[in-house]
């Protein structure tokens, strides 16, 4: 179902690109920005591992160094029929963790110092195996693809709002011209509207990865009763360098804010996704 519904979202986002393409940008304005977002995308598909792991400090581990961690995202990943992955430890007090790595044979999984300090075995492998869940559906793909989209509708927006500042107006190279106050619509909504279906499909993610990772670790609970006390330990100790960019790629959301801003979070409720784990025990 989650599957599917990311379907679903992608291919709206698709067509929002389409629409706005033609509201305000035409087909080249479309094709311009799309390759725009695609080469920047393509950097980050490629890179995005070695980007993120340098943005927070993050070091190798070898078996000899963090034995215990080690051993467990071996088994797991054995479990989970995939490469052993490269793994990291984040100098970090606040207890969280992320998957990051192109495919499956690039595959890297971090954690932070305060993650193995707070959890026990059970937990932390809930959690290592949430991360390789990632891993496993390729999300780092899936999320390179709908940042393309978005930031392709981003951009055409921008164009566009410049060619108004310097009286070039909303201008079609196809068909017989559009309505200014349709692409003036378009400019304001295209970029929320794509922003929110981005946040969905990284919630739908989650929830996936969730569910995917109670498999691999084999009880559900740990990985709801890890969740508990990453949401309580990242109110006491909330990261301090976590950047807006990279928020999505941590378990659990490393940024604070208030109810309002649920609406444009990356992660689902903490609360529904130690349900959803609860009643996966239960059956």
């Amino acid at each position: 179902m989650n599957t599917l519904k990311t379907i679903v979202l992608l291919t709206f986002m698709t067509v929002l690109l389409v629409f706005v393409g033609a509201a305000i940008g035409g087909r080249s304005g479309m094709v311009i920005a799309f390759g725009l977002a695609l080469v920047m995308n393509f950097v980050s598909y490629w890179w995005s591992d070695k980007i993120v792991l340098s943005m927070y400090g993050a070091q190798p581990v070898t078996e000899a160094q963090a034995p215990e961690l080690y051993s467990s995202v071996r088994r797991l990943s054995q479990k989970a029929g995939l490469p052993m992955p490269k793994v990291y430890i984040i100098p970090e007090e606040t207890p969280n963790a992320f998957a990051t790595g192109r495919n499956p044979e690039h595959g890297v999984v971090a954690v932070t110092q305060g993650i193995m300090r707070l959890l026990d075995r059970d937990e932390l492998e809930g959690v290592l195996a949430h991360e390789l869940a990632h891993i496993k559906h390729r999300d780092i793909l899936t999320g390179t693809i709908v940042a393309t989209i978005a930031g392709a509708i981003s951009m055409l927006a921008q164009m566009a709002q410049w060619a108004m500042l310097f009286g070039g107006g909303s201008r079609r190279d196809d068909d017989e011209g559009g309505s200014p106050i349709a692409a003036l619509v378009m400019m304001i909504v295209a970029p929320i509207a794509a922003m929110l279906v981005q946040m969905a499909i990284s919630r739908t993610r989650e929830y996936e990865a969730d569910k995917g990772g109670a498999g691999i670790a084999g009880h559900p609970n740990g990985l709801a009763n890890a969740l508990l006390k990453l949401e309580r330990g990242n109110q006491v100790i909330p990261m301090q360098d976590a950047k807006p960019a990279t928020a999505h790629m941590f378990i659990v959301n490393p940024l604070s804010g208030g109810s309002f801003l649920r609406l444009f979070s990356t992660h689902p409720p903490i609360e529904e996704r130690v349900k959803r784990l609860r009643e996966l025990a239960r059956g």
